[in-house]
């Protein structure tokens, strides 16, 4: 139990699980809506949303000078936002970054980072003002287009949500983790964002023409026909999506799904034949300087010897310059290895996750994101022709007085010099309301001409009629979504394809077809002895070791493993927990010292020994057994593992341990169990299997397996003869061993070793 002494001093109990709980709710919901999802109309999260507000006070305007950001920081903390300066700070550094935003809404001057990943200066060097895009997000702020309220000290107002016609939402994107949920929105084209919302503008002048609010037209536009003219993401950084376009248009009809995008570059031609490959665009979010240093790492790794330099020759746009290895290397596969091994290639993954406009998150399709963002802009051109039919109603009552005034202008100045209530005066002798009379009597003398009252007819007769255009507007949806049409025309003019900031950066394409050389193909082929010892010791000495060579280990410890290989090769690490492990003899550590403990290169448990360590041999296979005597046979290529962890084959029961892994070669198994009984019969009995516990292989009343080993049956069974000497026997004549699978089998031929090994 909690308790929670209110101010009177009264304490109130209530279960520990009901007020955590509340509280997590409380935060949880204040993390969604406040802080990391979007809102629908404007694309603004608070802190963004504050930041140009505060910007717009200060009278930031793209016309004006700049402003120490240190300053727009303050404002925005100390009024609107209260956390912390930096948070604000580089909120307000990532709205001026153009390699961040597809159109920003801060026009910074000073350090603002680069797209190498460096940070930006303090906030007591940089300075900032709004850009046009910024303005137009803003547009009608303060003519009563959306509610304001109160600020978080009640000293002061904030808009709810911005009004401008710029769809901020998609044109600039949004990213953000909530509690439970997160967002990840691409940023698009507005040029053709404007066409995709002209399309729905036309469907619902259609409908409204039919009458009967009939949605005919409307839904009859589909994502797919609205990717006509939204072609998918258009990222600052440019680069090229390389999705087909049904993938794409999938993504968009539910709101999630993932684009690769790829870097752009080109092939320039050097003398002699050689050529040089320049990267112009990286792909959106990755920096520059981490994707140099992994290229370069994959050079001195030799993980891709088909390349032999990069370089940076970035200035103000990127040069990312790579040198093969020679002028035979085919520039696709060396780019296709590239895209597979670095960030030259990555991954989007779109979930268009935002506080909708009933205020709840949810995951929006591009039609209904679309859809909401023009409700929106109705909802504000109502209002903002409502405050301005407001004004000349105002006006015109004003208007009104005046030419009363001017109808009557002797008896209004004397009522003026010898009434002693003069508003009074006016106001019963007339017919005036009060606003009337105040501004009678707030006239200037030099408006007392003649001119004037025919330029206040004159502006009574326009009001009036922008009066009538207003109030057909405010009753009109036909009309309403005309003038929004023109809205959407102007922000395509000012901010479409044809300008310099809205020409389309991200290209398409398709997947290139270049087949990709396995990286086992790239490295360099040379011949390895690998050794390992008992306690687990691995180490690779170049070239191939004669047998008769002695090598050093540690104190204690000794040989177990050593076979030849080539750096190309895989090896297979078989433990007892039945699990089998794959290293790349490229990765082994040099014969220089011990080697390392294989350990740190599989995530091996503490408990498991190594069974077996050998060579992967394409297209063979294994033949794994246990202790309990069941085993199977698994392609080799079926084991790799691809992971540290390993792969599961032999599944153990109770008290067993994996005893057995080696390559199947010959048409005959024998086994001999602790129970010195031997058994001989057919390969072909034995399933191939990816894992399991396998089948019986020999039947023991009290014994485990003793040893395993595959033949051929014309060459007759060999195994080495106990002693000193190095002495074999092979037997051809198995009759009387010979069986099925799972017999117990008979006691084994004079001399064969006691240790029950066969060799």
């Amino acid at each position: 139990m909690t308790t929670q002494a209110d101010f009177n001093g009264n304490i109130i109990e209530t279960p520990f699980a009901d007020a955590l709980s509340e509280r997590y709710l409380a935060y949880a919901l204040s993390t969604i809506m406040s802080r990391s999802l979007p809102d629908v109309r404007d694309g603004l999260k608070p802190v963004h949303r504050r930041l140009l507000y505060a910007m717009r006070l200060l009278k930031l305007d793209p016309k004006t000078g700049y402003k120490k950001c240190a300053r727009v920081v303050g404002d925005v903390i100390g009024k609107y936002h209260p956390h912390g300066d930096q948070s604000v700070y580089d909120a307000l550094v990532r709205l001026a970054q153009d390699f961040s935003v597809r159109f920003p809404l801060v026009d910074g001057q000073g350090n603002f980072g680069n797209v190498d990943g460096d940070n930006a200066a303090a906030m007591r060097y940089t300075e900032a003002r709004l850009t046009e895009v910024a303005m137009a997000l803003m547009e009608g702020l303060e003519e009563d287009a959306v509610d304001y309220r109160e600020t978080y000290d009640g000293e002061d107002r904030e808009p709810i949500v911005f009004s401008g016609s710029f769809p901020n939402l998609l044109a600039n994107g949004s990213s953000g983790i909530a509690v439970g949920m997160a967002t990840n929105i691409p940023p698009h084209n507005v040029g053709e964002l404007a066409d995709g919302m002209q399309l729905l503008i036309d469907a619902r002048l259609s409908d409204h023409k039919r009458g009967d609010n009939l949605t005919f037209s409307y839904d009859a536009i589909t994502t797919h026909k609205l990717m006509d003219s939204i072609q998918g993401p258009d990222f600052p950084t440019g680069g090229q999506l390389v999705e087909d376009r049904e993938t794409i248009i999938d993504a968009y009809d539910t709101g999630r799904g993932s684009f690769r995008v790829r870097a752009r570059w080109e092939k320039e031609e050097l003398s002699r034949g050689i050529y040089q490959i320049v990267i112009t665009e990286i792909p959106f979010q990755v920096q520059k300087s981490k994707l140099i240093e992994r290229i370069a790492d994959l050079i001195n790794e030799k993980k891709l010897p088909i390349l032999a330099d990069v370089r940076d020759e970035s200035a103000e746009d990127i040069r990312i310059v790579l040198e093969p290895k020679n002028r035979t290397v085919d520039e696709k596969i060396l780019m296709e290895s590239l895209f597979r091994l670095t960030e030259l290639e990555s991954r989007f993954s779109m979930n268009m996750n935002v506080i909708a406009s009933d205020n709840r998150p949810r995951v929006l399709p591009l039609k209904e994101m679309l859809n909401s963002f023009l409700n929106h802009q109705v909802e504000v051109l109502i209002r903002r022709s409502q405050f301005r039919l407001d004004k000349i109603e105002h006006r015109l009552e004003i208007l009104a007085g005046y030419l009363i005034a001017y109808l009557n202008l002797d008896e209004v100045i004397r009522i003026i010099r010898e009434e002693d209530d003069a508003k009074a005066s006016l106001i019963a002798t007339f017919k005036l309301n009060d606003v009337q009379a105040e501004a009678i009597l707030n006239m200037r003398l030099r408006a007392l001409r003649k001119l004037e009252e025919m330029e206040i007819r004159t502006e009574h007769a326009g009001l009036e009629k922008e009066g009538a255009q207003l109030k057909s507007l405010i009753r009109s949806p036909e009309l309403q979504w005309i003038a929004i049409g023109d809205k959407v025309s102007v922000i395509k003019e000012k901010f479409g394809q044809e300008t310099v900031l809205g020409k389309r950066r991200t290209r398409f394409g398709d997947a290139p077809t270049a087949e990709v050389v396995p990286i086992e193909a790239m490295i360099e082929k040379e011949p390895l002895t690998v050794l390992c010892s008992k306690r687990g010791w691995i180490r690779a000495l170049k070239g191939h070791a004669k047998p008769e060579e002695d090598f050093k280990y540690k104190d204690g410890d000794e040989e177990k493993f050593r076979f030849h290989a080539y750096t190309t090769d895989k090896i297979f690490l078989f433990a007892t927990s039945g699990k089998l492990y794959t290293i790349g003899a490229d990765k082994l550590p040099s014969a220089r010292g011990n080697g390392e403990p294989v350990r740190l290169m599989v995530d091996m448990d503490a408990n498991d020994e190594i069974v077996t360590l050998l060579p992967f041999q394409p297209g063979s296979k294994l033949v794994v057994a246990s202790s309990i005597g069941k085993g199977f046979i698994i392609e080799a290529a079926n084991a790799v593992a691809m992971k540290k962890g390993g792969k599961q084959i032999l599944n153990l029961p109770n008290d067993a341990i994996a005893t057995h892994c080696f390559v199947a070669d010959g048409d005959s198994v024998a086994v001999i169990g602790k129970n010195r009984k031997l058994l001989v019969f057919s390969i072909d009995e034995l399933p191939v299997m990816n894992r399991g516990q396998g089948v019986t292989l020999q039947r023991y009343k009290d014994g485990t397996l003793s040893d395993i080993v595959t033949f051929h049956k014309s060459e007759g069974l060999t195994w080495q003869m106990g002693g000193n000497g190095d002495r074999w026997r092979t037997e051809t004549d198995l009759v009387q061993w010979t069986g099925k699978r799972g017999n117990a089998g008979r006691l084994p031929p004079m001399g064969f070793p006691r240790n029950n090994k066969f060799k």
